[in-house]
């Protein structure tokens, strides 16, 4: 079993910048993909973004691409994202997610391990 812990989420005005950590329980974490998903109030939890085992491989929703960033850190069990240019819309609680595969997904149903969620408030 691997525990997700994220952290980093906040309150930001429109423009701004946060960026998310999420640590990993395990030392196996570096075998894994991992991803970040996020959901609003009354909506589906949807796909932000991934990264494959080595961090030589990103995918991104096209609603954060070019302002988000994937990259982790296998020496300190850490994924991280990096938002930048934020906007109202991309208020959510944002879940990082961990799958036992090498190679990334973008589908939530590919992942095994889930965090607990950091809450992302972007106001206008």
């Amino acid at each position: 079993q691997v525990q997700l812990v994220e952290s980093g989420g906040g309150l930001v005005q429109a423009g701004g910048s946060l960026r998310l950590s999420c640590v990993a329980s395990r030392r196996t974490f570096s075998r894994y993909a991992m991803g970040w998903f996020r959901q609003a109030p009354g909506k589906e939890r949807e796909f932000v973004a991934t990264i494959n085992w080595s961090g030589g491989s990103t995918y991104y929703d096209d609603s954060v691409k070019g302002r988000f960033t994937i990259s982790r850190d296998n020496a300190e069990n850490t994924v991280y994202l990096q938002m930048n240019s934020l906007k109202p819309e991309d208020t959510a609680i944002y879940y990082c997610a961990g799958r036992s595969s090498s190679s990334y997904a973008i589908r939530k149903e590919g992942y095994d391990y889930w965090g607990q969620g950091t809450q992302v408030t972007v106001s206008s």
